[in-house]
């Protein structure tokens, strides 16, 4: 998503990304909701599988909105505190290094 592969822009930023299934592809995989503020934060909210939901509601892409805007508006040191006392967890995958034009993040 970092480098500009974004399934829905749900506005709000929030994002939803398809994920292939084993040996089925993203059509028939799971969807994720992702909040973003570019170059700085990311968090892993939500994951479904198509099968189970064609799509959120109305509702809850309002409350996805709404914890977009708490939660991108908190401070390094916040989110670093919150890691730090397990209300969150930062997640690095291989401890690949992915950079945008802003910043190195952690992939």
């Amino acid at each position: 998503m970092i480098r500009g592969t974004i399934d829905a822009n749900l506005g709000g930023n929030v994002y939803k990304q398809r994920l292939a299934r084993r040996g089925e592809g993203k059509s028939g995989g799971f969807r994720t909701i992702v909040l973003i503020r570019f170059g700085s934060a990311a968090f892993f909210v939500h994951g479904f599988a198509k099968k189970d939901a064609a799509n959120i509601s109305a509702e809850d892409l309002y409350r996805f909105r709404s914890l977009a805007k708490l939660l991108l508006s908190q401070t390094d040191a916040a989110l670093d505190l919150a890691v730090e006392n397990g209300k969150f967890v930062e997640v690095h995958c291989g401890k690949q290094e992915v950079s945008d034009k802003n910043r190195s993040v952690r992939s």
